[in-house]
């Protein structure tokens, strides 16, 4: 029963931050139902295009979530279930939902801009330039990091004697097959509500049996291609999606994704009552481990950057000030959208927690490739024996359900990435790369920034350098906590109250920041030692990137301590 009180815990405790917290926060920040959002006021049919609230809601909370949930929360339950599942519900309430409504509130209020303007607004040009290099620097290890995974969960390895179109094909082909259609599948909504003129209601009908179909075709067809060539048309993809309009691949496919991410949580939601009353399965995981893991090391400041998406994090304020704010129909949906959408990302980070549990000595002695491996194996365990047919049905599709997440959030990414490389070479009064003069229009223009982007995030990516992931963690949490400092600047100047974030502000920063601290020290250590494994160039890229994320933090940090301590004179 522990399983099922736990989630209930979870889910009750998070409503309840959600209708009171969450309200709260609304009513101090002064969200206004009568004010024109930027969504319609600059409406441009590519980026700026109102949608529905439950499309918007799927976009973005496909965007967030991705595989972070999953991964991260696995990965801590090294130090037991009671620090997880506190970190996901109370990061969730007071640090996530904070960082996600607040980031997506000021960039409404700010025409649709991304953090960088917001931070921009308050602290100046040269503030905006050094926080939109550090989020950039942050998104490459985000393409890098999804291209690496996306890569891998399509690919087919190259002595399987199989290339083009297969019958019975693996979990990958599948895989690559299902995210192909579904491809398809979002440009034939998006034409249908946005230029047949079908309403939301029959064409989500037609989508998720189109999904339907999808999975039983992928099911029985697949596409066998190797890791280097999916590398190559990831890239052409991504760089395409985030170009045309969003009515077109982004709004729609994030929209029908989400549907299969709700199927997901519902089914495990299922599986832990069924496993809670005919014992399919025994939760495993201690209560507490201790505050050092032998693999991991001390649980501050691992657990805080590990669990990531599941509490808090800093990727998330991307996407709230790049797509999801230039979409927003209202103000008032913004609490659902940017507030309900991290709640409901950290009751799968729970979920998650759960799943890891029923096959805990299993993860433990590495019998799972990788974290996602073991959640869907933990869920379909509660069903029954890794033998039965159910298993095998339940395992596949929730391993699909875990790429085609992976890879909404890679297109996401390059998009949000394609807005803040442009931002960084605009001076004040330029909207577009068109204002700008001279290399500057070159460097400004939508396709430099966003080819520049793609090739550097995809040679990382198909170099699948262990060191991309443990960089990408502590500088996505650090982010998070740039992001908070950045809204708290703007409330306070426009004096509403800004309270709420400085202490997740100070507890993010003093995290990371010794996270990254410990990953130079460990560095250093390692080659004057010359116990370090793997590609030196590697190290030497960690080592770099990590001393660079530092050193441009604590320069912000300053520029925030000054700024909040003159308003505090004011």
């Amino acid at each position: 029963m522990t399983p099922l009180l736990i989630i209930l815990a979870a889910i009750v405790l998070l409503a309840i931050g959600y209708m009171t917290y969450g309200k709260w926060l609304s009513k101090e920040w002064g969200v206004d139902a009568n004010r024109t959002t930027p969504a319609i006021e600059l409406e441009d049919g590519v980026d700026y295009v109102a949608a529905p609230p439950q499309v918007l809601m799927g976009h973005h909370f496909s965007s967030i979530a991705g595989a972070g949930p999953i991964n991260g929360p696995i990965q801590a339950s090294v130090f037991g279930w009671v620090p997880v599942f506190l970190w996901c519900v109370i990061g969730g309430i007071f640090f996530g939902g904070v960082h996600d409504y607040g980031a997506l509130f000021a960039s409404v209020r700010h025409g649709g801009k991304s953090i960088g303007e917001v931070i921009g607004d308050s602290m100046g040009d040269r503030t905006k330039k050094l926080f939109t290099i550090f989020a950039l620097l942050v998104l490459i290890l985000v393409i890098a990091s999804f291209v690496n995974v996306v890569a891998g969960t399509f690919s087919t390895a190259a002595d399987a004697g199989q290339s083009g179109i297969v019958s019975n094909p693996n979990g990958n082909q599948t895989t690559a097959m299902i995210s192909a259609l579904f491809i398809l599948l979002a440009i034939v909504y998006g034409i249908l509500t946005n230029k047949v003129g079908m309403k939301t209601g029959p064409a989500t009908i037609i989508g998720i049996i189109g999904i339907i179909v999808a999975i039983i075709i992928g099911m029985n067809v697949g596409i066998a291609v190797g890791r280097t060539p999916w590398i190559i048309v990831i890239g052409l993809y991504i760089t395409i999606a985030s170009l045309i309009p969003v009515w077109i691949m982004l709004q729609p496919r994030d929209y029908l994704s989400s549907f299969l991410l709700y199927a997901m949580m519902v089914v495990a939601v299922v599986g832990i009552v069924v496993a809670a009353f005919t014992g399919t399965a025994e939760f495993q995981i201690p209560t507490f481990t201790g505050f050092k893991n032998e693999k991991l090391g001390y649980m501050f400041p691992t657990l805080f950057i590990t669990v990531a998406c599941g509490a808090c994090s800093g990727f998330h304020s991307l996407v709230s000030t790049g797509t999801s704010s230039k979409q927003l129909d209202n103000e008032t949906h913004a609490q659902a959208i940017g507030y309900g959408s991290m709640l409901i990302e950290s009751a799968l980070g729970v979920i998650s927690l759960i799943a890891v549990g029923m096959v805990f000595s299993k993860y433990t002695a590495g019998e799972f490739g990788s974290p996602a491996v073991a959640f869907a194996s933990g869920i379909a365990t509660m069903f029954g024996a890794d033998t039965s047919s159910v298993y095998k049905t339940i395992y596949s599709l929730l391993t699909l359900a875990v790429s085609v997440f992976a890879l909404t959030s890679l297109d996401t990414g390059t998009r949000l990435s394609r807005f803040m490389f442009t931002e960084l070479f605009l001076n004040e009064g330029e909207a577009s790369y068109k204002d700008a003069k001279g290399i500057r229009a070159l460097l400004a223009h939508p396709l430099f920034g966003t080819v520049f982007m793609v090739l550097v995030g995809c040679i990382l990516g198909g170099l699948s350098l262990s060191q991309i992931w443990g960089l990408f963690g502590a500088a996505n949490q650090l982010l998070a906590g740039l992001a908070l400092m950045s809204v708290a600047a703007w409330l306070g100047d426009i004096g509403r109250n800004n309270k709420m974030f400085f202490f997740p502000m100070a507890f993010m920063l003093i995290a990371t920041l010794t996270s990254l601290i410990i990953t130079i020290i460990n560095k250093f250590k390692g080659m004057a030692a010359g116990t370090l494994t793997g590609p030196m160039w590697g190290h030497w890229f960690q080592l770099v990137f990590a001393i660079a994320m530092v050193v441009l933090a604590l320069i912000l940090v300053k520029e925030g301590l000054g700024h909040f301590s003159k308003q505090k004179k004011a």
